[in-house]
């Protein structure tokens, strides 16, 4: 979480700079809304290769779609927020799941990635 502070005011500091004040205020939005993006998994009960995803967002935003990568080359993308997985062998995978949010005509996406163990 420190880091993701440290980015918000570097970005503020540098955005003060370059660009206007409402081109600032929409990317400081986006950077701040964008740090309430999380990936959470649990493991699914009864197939231990089945892995269940659900994106954690709890701005001011509307939730739009999300675009997986299950780190094993499979790619999805859907308007849900949770989806399953079910991997073909056991490994250690980076999965992103990179997030569009919006606010009327403004866009914002969001890549939180997380390693998932499967055995």
């Amino acid at each position: 979480m420190k880091l993701k502070s440290l980015i918000v005011v570097v970005a503020i500091v540098f955005l003060g700079f370059c660009c206007s004040k409402k081109d600032t205020e929409k990317i400081i939005d986006c950077v701040e809304e964008s740090i309430l993006v999380h990936i959470t998994d649990s493991k699914d009960a009864t197939n231990k290769k089945k892995v269940n995803f659900t994106v954690d967002y709890s701005g001011t935003y509307t939730f739009s779609y999300v675009k997986w990568d299950f780190g094993d080359g499979t790619f999805q993308e859907v308007t849900a927020k949770t989806i399953s997985h079910i991997y073909s062998t056991a490994g250690t995978f980076a999965v992103k799941g990179t997030v569009t949010i919006k606010d009327g005509k403004r866009t914002c996406t969001s890549s939180p990635t997380r390693n998932v163990i499967v055995e």
